[in-house]
């Protein structure tokens, strides 16, 4: 009779040890399930949040002088004695001879843009378009402007270090306004290459220039559309 109970008893450790590891097993496969879970959803998330590597080399545009003088008609902005930044021109510019006009009010910049073929495109002597941007009115697109910061004439992204998120943008295509806000603001090392953070669900404006007081850095604008 002790032996039977004996053997009852092993018999009942054996399926404790059984049930105990089935058990371990479940868990670890719960643990597994659930780990994938906050990893798909991460993930989803890094999608929305798009990163992207552009080359931009500033210098390395095409140059070419141009041919009317009027394709230079415009100078950088400038600061009153009272603070107040308003855009210098010695007379009436016509916007109509470019693809698409920025206005950014709160600082005071109205200037017009070329195409990409043209070949006025060039930050030493206008606002540039980006190789690869979309005009506003292609949906989930990217229009990548850049120019020069600083005190020379040609400096039309002098006074963007002033904007906050929020403030808005404007770009002015094929007869329509399309407004824009502000919403990230960063730098990144003048390396030749700039990473351009966007969600791409949405309809955007990419404004590039140096960082105002460092030499060694670029500012990112990144505005959606309204």
């Amino acid at each position: 009779m002790p032996m039977l109970n004996q053997k009852h008893n092993n018999n009942k450790k054996i399926k404790i040890e059984l049930r105990k590891s089935q058990l371990l097993l479940i868990g670890s496969f719960l643990v597994f399930i659930g780990f994938f879970v906050l990893s798909f959803n991460h993930l989803l998330f890094l999608k929305d949040q798009v990163y992207a590597n552009m080359e931009i080399a500033m210098m390395e545009m095409d140059i070419m002088p141009p041919e009317n003088p009027e394709d230079t008609e415009d100078v950088a902005p400038a600061v009153g004695d009272n603070g107040t930044v308003y855009q210098q021109s010695s007379r009436e510019i016509d916007y109509s001879k470019y693809v698409g006009v920025l206005e950014i009010p709160k600082i005071g910049l109205k200037r017009g843009f070329y195409n990409t073929s043209s070949r006025y495109n060039t930050i030493e002597y206008n606002v540039a378009m980006i190789p690869g941007s979309t005009m506003p009115d292609v949906a989930n697109g990217n229009l990548m402007l850049m120019a020069h910061s600083g005190d020379a004439y040609i400096s039309f992204f002098a006074y963007l270090y002033r904007l906050n998120v929020g403030d808005s943008a404007y770009v002015t295509y094929n007869g329509k306004k399309y407004q824009y806000r502000i919403v990230n603001i960063y730098t990144v090392p003048k390396t030749g290459k700039v990473a351009i953070y966007r969600n791409y669900d949405r309809t955007t404006l990419t404004m590039i220039t140096c960082t105002k007081n460092d030499d060694t850095k670029q500012t990112v604008y990144i505005a959606e559309l309204v």
